[in-house]
């Protein structure tokens, strides 16, 4: 199961498994974010690297603006995936408190 939305506040919110299956419908939401934005992964359970594809052409596209995606409440196994892809270069994650 996957669910992707916006939070009391603006930001995006992920819970569940953004793999292959999901993709699709990931990237139709990120489609229409066109500015910054946090993405809160507490709720992110798993991502495959189809759905770090989403993140990485969502990063791409909003960077144009000059700010990218700011990635929230990472737990340790979601940043682990992120720093072997080398995503730790590329956006601005905060790891939840363990």
């Amino acid at each position: 199961m996957f669910e992707v939305g916006r939070g009391a506040s603006g930001e995006i919110v992920l819970k569940g498994r953004l793999d292959a299956a999901q993709c699709e419908k990931a990237l139709q939401f990120f489609d229409g974010v066109t500015d910054p934005r946090v993405v809160d992964l507490a709720g992110l359970e798993y991502i495959s690297s189809a759905g770090l594809g989403v993140l990485l052409k969502t990063q791409k596209r909003v960077m144009a603006s000059g700010l990218g995606l700011r990635l929230v409440n990472v737990n340790r196994h979601i940043n682990d995936i992120f720093r072997y892809a080398g995503f730790d270069r590329i956006f601005e994650i905060v790891r939840a408190a363990d």
